[in-house]
């Protein structure tokens, strides 16, 4: 039987939380979707879109993490995920398998994404770089 001690119900309406920077990430936007207040710090469940064009991208890193996947609502992201060059387009779901060495290098001005973690104060690790990375594409 479930624990239901150990989590709340939570409803969150598009206006009850805002898009902020700060996050992971200064060249995208933040909105907290309420999910680790109501584990107590189980999962986190943010959207996170596009702010800025890219230019350096995240840089080659790891997280320490048991569970995270992607959902891209909107536009398109290309991640480098140990060698493979993987273009996620809206309607994908991406699972990342824990301690998978990975690279978002490029993605459309339209961007947005469900990302959703196990715990929520996952930690992000730089690691050494896999390959060389191809250039992102310009906004116009």
């Amino acid at each position: 039987m479930l624990d239901r001690t150990a989590t709340q119900f939570s409803h969150v309406k598009p206006g009850d939380t805002a898009y902020v920077s700060g996050g992971l990430r200064d060249f995208f936007l933040y909105r907290d979707l309420g999910i680790a207040e109501a584990t107590n710090g189980k999962v986190i469940a943010h959207l996170v879109k596009a702010n800025m064009a890219p230019e350096t991208g995240t840089g080659w890193h790891r997280h320490e993490a048991d569970f995270q996947i992607v959902i891209m609502l909107k536009g398109w992201a290309r991640f480098m995920y140990e060698d493979k060059e993987t273009l996620v387009e809206a309607g994908d779901v991406v699972h990342q398998r824990p301690g998978i060495r990975h690279y978002l290098f490029d993605y459309s001005p339209d961007m947005e994404y469900l990302e959703i973690v196990s715990p929520a104060d996952f930690k992000s690790i730089d690691v050494e770089p896999v390959c060389e990375i191809p250039p992102p594409t310009p906004w116009a």
